[in-house]
């Protein structure tokens, strides 16, 4: 009785035999790749409309004498990369951008990675002096080139005031071309310290304590623990916030623009804000595209240096 019951149950037809995982056709993986390479094509347009385009159509006008307004232009060729690279004025521009871009980053980079080593300690107001540090991060550019403006300017400024207090004359800060670089260098540090310190501490939170734990069983100082252990460890860190502060140090425009206007003269002029007058001010859109790609090349040869340097140094750490 029971082999008539399990015949009967193997022939019965509402039972399905279980298919093998043999049976099972996998997914191609050709067909899933084709849809994965759809969602390519969107960012490949927004790229070419808002950077590729007008990136070409600056390099197009450069080799024209079009005033920025007129509906027609002429075709110069090489003339206002000639005027460019014979005229004295762009070296003392391309000085002053590197001194915004390097200065900045070296500065932004030291400071912000001791206010880091500094706020990862266990202390009193540590989250209040966190936010304190970040603070000027959320406020514009142009409205911290003023508030600084306020404060360094000739007639009225705030320090001066507080100079000629204690019978001092006061001090045209600004106006001083051996000063005013470096005064906006400063802002632009102050401002953006809180980003380096941001990243600085998520890197220095990221190390296990056992490496320390460890060093201190062996004998090292708190020196050689940074050196050998913190340093080699942060270089990821450190990768983001140098190629980041070079950016935006290199291409600086409204601090400048709000402390000094580029004045007096050239003295504080960079490539941006000598770009911006040129279109605006005088009407000259052929030779501010010619800076601007000499800026772009600037910018993409020292931040590719700078990230293929720091990028062998994680391999090597």
């Amino acid at each position: 009785m029971q082999e008539e019951e399990v015949n009967n149950t193997s022939s019965s037809p509402h039972l399905k035999p279980v298919e093998s995982s043999e049976s099972q056709k996998p997914v191609s993986k050709k067909k899933r790749g084709f849809h994965i390479n759809w969602l390519y094509v969107p960012v490949i347009i927004l790229m070419s409309v808002f950077i590729i385009y007008p990136f070409l159509n600056g390099v197009r006008i450069s080799f024209t004498n079009w005033n920025g307004y007129s509906q027609t232009m002429n075709w110069i060729g090489l003339d206002n990369y000639i005027r460019m690279f014979t005229d004295p004025n762009t070296w003392l521009i391309v000085k002053n951008t590197l001194i915004y871009g390097i200065g900045s980053t070296i500065l932004q980079n030291g400071i912000g990675l001791l206010y880091a080593i500094l706020l990862n300690k266990s202390m009193k107001f540590r989250a209040v002096t966190r936010t304190i540090v970040y603070l000027p991060v959320i406020i514009s550019p142009l409205i911290m080139g003023y508030i600084w403006y306020f404060i360094f300017q000739y007639n009225g400024g705030s320090l001066n005031d507080i100079i000629t207090l204690f019978g001092f004359e006061p001090a045209n800060l600004l106006g001083n071309p051996d000063v005013n670089v470096w005064l906006i260098t400063f802002v632009n540090t102050y401002q953006f310290l809180g980003i380096a310190m941001i990243i600085y501490l998520a890197g220095l939170q990221g190390i296990s304590k056992d490496y320390y734990e460890a060093a201190t069983l062996d004998g090292a100082s708190s020196w050689q623990q940074f050196k050998n252990i913190t340093l080699p460890l942060l270089i990821p860190s450190i990768t983001i916030n140098v190629v980041i502060n070079l950016i935006n140090g290199l291409k600086l425009f409204d601090v400048i623009i709000a402390m000094t206007n580029g004045g007096p003269g050239y003295a504080s002029q960079s490539l941006s804000t000598m770009m911006y007058q040129l279109y605006f001010a005088r009407q000259d859109a052929g030779y501010a595209a010619a800076l601007g790609n000499l800026m772009f090349l600037i910018i993409v040869i020292i931040s590719l240096t700078a990230l293929i340097y720091l990028r062998r140094k994680e391999v090597e750490a």
